[in-house]
């Protein structure tokens, strides 16, 4: 849990991120960027939803006299898992980042690289996870593997996360403490995430799913063949069906109108092309807390793009099948206001931070067609996002 700190002096807003500091809290998209600073309160759910708790939170800050109070954290993989969810004392605002001042990675820096699993054991879970499929006990699980990176002096994390920044301003990127008791040193969640969970401004909700991915290769000929291969693909486009279907039906409940495309599109990020579909919708009863930014993304979380078809049965295979918890990993980030209004993105293409040692994860739908061996080059093509900002793409 991110450790309770003093409000630190206002920062201009183009120094965001050279502001991130343990403790911190960032989070940026096309909407704008978000900087929070110290710890007014904690979401304590109890026994109740986390919703619930994060709209208590949110009126008794107000009352407090919190200027425009929101809610900001990360929620983990498992839905019953612990959430790191505060009401921060202080919050800056800027629009959405453009060019951003990045160091580059240091040359020469040496680092020990641990797969976890190794690459056979992974191959041989997706292996086992065709055989349930194949028995019908599922129609999709995504199986994740990390790597486990030590170098020799503390990693740097407002440089980390700016070089992210600069790669993709487009993307959700965040920076999250996520200390748990226990650790000896800080540890920070950061990332650059592609796929939007739940957006809400006013009564519009927009969700934007991805599943179904193909490397981008750098060289426009290849990349238009992967493009339209991709866009045609039976098996990537079914494996997104699955995932745009529930978020639609999730999203429905809670929607007057709602409009969902016959069918996706391609979308790109420097390293990956993804199968996207961009569902928007108007909200029943805006001032419902399971109306708020939160209270979708919960209902939501976690789709099929990160855990499977059926869902409570991908759960168990994956508490099978992956041999460590993926603790933040797929899970969500972001914020919501008073109001209700917020931004929460799947926290894919993200990393824990903890002094000299970054641990990166990277998951793979699996259905009926795939290949071991494709899918284990499909997480090593996404793990190339962080590592380019480490300086260690060849590792993938």
């Amino acid at each position: 849990m991110p450790p309770l700190v003093r409000p630190r002096p206002v920062h201009r807003a183009g120094d965001l991120l050279s502001a991130y500091l343990p403790g911190s809290f960032y989070f940026s998209s096309a909407r704008g960027a978000l900087l929070a600073d110290g710890v007014h309160s904690w979401v304590r759910p109890g026994s109740g939803a986390r919703v619930m708790a994060a709209a208590e939170a949110l009126e008794a800050a107000a009352t407090a006299g919190v200027a425009e109070p929101v809610v900001a954290g990360a929620v983990r993989f498992r839905p019953e898992g612990e959430s790191g969810l505060f009401v921060p004392s202080v919050v800056r605002r800027s629009g959405a980042p453009a060019a951003v001042r990045a160091p580059e990675a240091e040359p020469g820096t040496a680092w020990t690289v641990t797969p976890r699993p190794e690459p056979a054991r992974y191959a041989d879970g997706v292996r086992r996870a065709l055989e349930l499929i194949r028995d019908g006990e599922l129609r999709k699980v995504v199986l994740a593997r990390s790597l486990e990176l030590t170098a020799e002096a503390p990693v740097w994390v407002p440089a980390l996360l700016a070089r992210l920044v600069r790669a993709d301003p487009a993307a959700y990127a965040f920076a999250v403490d996520v200390t748990a008791p226990g650790d000896w040193a800080p540890r920070t969640l950061v990332g650059a995430s592609p796929e939007l969970l739940v957006s809400r401004r006013g009564a519009t909700v927009v969700a934007n799913p991805l599943a179904g991915s193909a490397p981008r290769s750098g060289d426009d000929a290849v990349d238009r063949e992967r493009i339209a291969r991709l866009r045609d693909s039976a098996k990537d486009l079914g494996e997104h069906a699955h995932t745009a279907t529930q978020v639609a039906e999730v999203l429905g409940r809670f929607c007057v109108d709602l409009d969902v495309p016959e069918r996706p599109e391609v979308i790109g990020t420097p390293t990956m092309w993804h199968l996207s579909t961009r569902i928007t919708g108007r909200l029943k009863d805006p001032a419902d807390p399971a109306c708020s930014s939160l209270g979708l993304a919960e209902a939501l979380h976690p789709t099929p793009a990160v855990c499977g078809v059926p869902g409570p049965r991908a759960l168990g295979a994956i508490a099978d099948l992956e041999p460590e918890e993926r603790g933040y990993f797929a899970g969500l980030v972001g914020w919501t206001g008073l109001d209700g209004d917020g931004e929460w993105a799947v926290t894919i293409r993200s990393a824990e931070v903890c002094d000299r040692t970054v641990r990166l994860s990277a998951g793979a739908g699996i259905v009926a067609g795939s290949d071991p061996d494709a899918e284990l080059a499909e997480t090593g093509a996404k793990f190339r996002t962080l590592l380019r900002a480490l300086g260690l793409e060849d590792v993938a």
